[in-house]
């Protein structure tokens, strides 16, 4: 019988580093990456231009990813998903996603300060100019207004990583 593979997903502030460090983890687990952003960008172009927008399109595929994801994870291939997973209920998805085919899951928790936060978004706005608009301080207090850190109640295989960790 073929084993299922795991599924890795991130909790962390914006700017917290999860798109870095989900490329590294998926070299790591000889995994498949899948980038929200990316599939966001191409599936909608140039419609992305508010954090409702980018709440609204996100919805709409999720049913695809789900099945996607159950898909490679059933085919024994590991899968690291660069998606947030900052809310309980973002969480809950993401383990029933995978507890649907009986596969394991763990979450890389990057706990990092505000300030270390935003210090990577500004570094960020520089590197990649069209993202100008939407990594702003102000953004990042409007969205970590809805971060919800996990905690054990969820039964959680939870991997963290603080600020002074790499």
């Amino acid at each position: 019988m073929q084993s299922v593979g795991t599924l890795y997903f991130f909790c962390g502030k914006m700017g917290a580093g999860k798109s870095t460090y989900s490329g590294t983890l998926a070299q790591e687990k000889n995994a498949v990456l899948l980038s929200e952003d990316e599939w966001l960008t191409a599936l909608y172009p140039n419609q992305i231009n508010s954090f409702d927008d980018y709440l609204m399109f996100s919805r709409r595929m999720k049913p695809l990813v789900h099945d996607h994801v159950q898909r490679i994870l059933k085919a024994g291939t590991n899968v690291v998903l660069d998606f947030p997973a900052n809310t309980q209920t973002q969480r809950k998805w993401f383990v029933e996603l995978a507890n649907l085919i009986s596969a394991s899951h763990e979450l890389i928790f990057l706990d990092r300060s505000d300030a270390r936060c935003l210090r990577q978004i500004a570094q960020r706005r520089l590197a990649i100019p069209e993202r100008q608009a939407f990594d702003t301080e102000e953004m990042f207090n409007h969205v970590s207004a809805y971060f919800e850190a996990p905690s054990e109640e969820e039964n959680l295989n939870i991997h963290t990583i603080c600020d002074g960790d790499t």
